[in-house]
């Protein structure tokens, strides 16, 4: 279980560098919004960036059909915080303390079974 969140995101931090379409970004108050896109043109991850352009505020990520399919925050470019991954029949909900996986909690809808992993 730990394995697949820890692939899921990976994933989701790499998926950045494998496309097409150029990202966008957008100057919102004190921080930069950039928009990453699918060949097809749509979102593919969107999330902001301090001045020094570093990783800061929430991040979300979607599917092909713009089904929102991880959600989080990064605090001066670590991860922190609650990070939820969904699935096609269960949400993860990954705790990250100092960048580091702290708790990985994972509901299924199938089982009605709740699966809790402490590092």
């Amino acid at each position: 279980m730990r394995n697949l969140v820890i692939i899921m995101a990976l994933l989701f931090s790499v998926t950045i560098f494998a496309q097409d379409i150029k990202p966008t970004f957008e100057k919102e108050g004190d921080q930069i919004k950039g928009t990453f896109y699918y060949e097809d043109g749509t979102v593919r991850q969107q999330g902001f960036y301090n001045k020094k352009g570093i990783l800061h505020g929430e991040w979300k990520a979607y599917d092909t059909t713009g089904k929102k399919i991880a959600m989080g925050q990064y605090t001066y470019g670590k991860k922190t915080g609650k990070w939820f991954f969904w699935g096609a029949d269960k949400l993860s909900e990954v705790n990250y303390d100092k960048n580091q996986i702290a708790e990985v909690t994972t509901w299924s809808n199938q089982d009605n079974v709740v699966v809790n992993y402490k590092n």
